[in-house]
């Protein structure tokens, strides 16, 4: 077994999140080595507009090359037509932020690296960073936060583990009592097509179907299981060094609060995020990236 295979980046985006994206692959251009490929992954109506972001090895991919065609986008007429609703027959209505995480999934089945990497369109990469490092001895890195589920109190993140158990087919525990959700991470693609084969069999129904069918569900939960409870972390080696340093909730940021996030970055970590739906200005993010790399 080769000690470093093949690696490619994966983002899946959307309109609203553009600009943030294109701060993202400058910087993955400017920082990241050791992959071949960077894959997007966006909803039909966005591929013209993110075909301005491709390059040699940036692809975008159109979700219908790689989702089920039975599941169909429709505007909800309920936000004046700005959001949309995937539907169908096999699953439950599922709203864009489910569907970027199918996608996920999905481009495993299409894509040829040994590894995947996993960078949300939000997050932007402040240092050199080599894929390598998510590769040991033939094993891919796979990020989890020990015993996270016994101390927290958020209910959403026990649902999602409880779920992941029940399309896997994991009797007990039904809740893990790890937690594997953040960005900048890497899951093995022969271990993402196998984990799709095990839903199927255990379910009767096509992953996507067995997934959507309820729509609390993580797809970074559903993969740490998979390798942590039945594949035994064969292929695995284990790490809680988070390389992205992401604000999840709060405030909008402003200037001076956006530059204390950065300078609290740990020494490891080489990226920041800031979910989008907190609304801070991409302008300001884009004025520190600069800031911060001129160090």
């Amino acid at each position: 077994m080769q000690a470093v295979g093949t690696s490619a980046l994966v983002t899946a985006s959307y309109a609203p999140d553009f600009e943030r994206c294109r701060l993202l692959c400058e910087t993955i251009d400017r920082h990241v080595t050791g992959h071949s490929r960077h894959y997007i992954l966006v909803a039909h109506a966005d591929v013209a507009l993110f075909r301005a972001l491709e390059t040699a090895d940036r692809i975008v991919v159109d979700e219908r090359d790689i989702l089920p065609t039975w599941l169909r986008v429709v505007p909800d007429p309920t936000s004046l037509f700005r959001r949309k609703f995937w539907l169908s027959t096999r699953t439950k209505p599922l709203r864009g932020w489910h569907v970027q995480q199918l996608r996920r999934i999905a481009i495993a089945a299409h894509a040829k690296e040994d590894a995947l990497i996993y960078c949300d369109s939000d997050v932007a990469v402040l240092k050199d960073f080599d894929c390598g490092r998510f590769w040991k001895d033939g094993r891919v890195r796979l990020f989890r936060r020990d015993n996270a589920l016994q101390r927290t109190v958020d209910g959403d993140q026990k649902i999602w583990s409880k779920n992941a158990a029940k399309v896997l087919g994991i009797t007990a525990p039904m809740v893990a009592p790890h937690d594997y959700i953040a960005t900048f991470i890497a899951w093995r693609r022969d271990a993402v097509v196998s984990m799709c084969e095990q839903i199927e069999r255990t379910s009767g129904r096509h992953w996507v179907e067995a997934i959507g069918a309820n729509r609390k569900f993580s797809e970074c939960m559903i993969y740490g299981r998979y390798v942590d409870e039945v594949l035994k972390g064969r292929g695995h080696f284990l790490s809680d060094e988070e390389l992205c340093r992401v604000y999840w909730r709060g405030p909008r940021l402003t200037d001076t609060t956006v530059r204390a996030f950065v300078d609290g970055m740990d020494p490891g970590q080489v990226a920041i995020g800031m979910q989008s739906f907190i609304g801070t200005d991409v302008t300001l993010i884009r004025d520190l990236v600069r800031a911060a790399e001129g160090r």
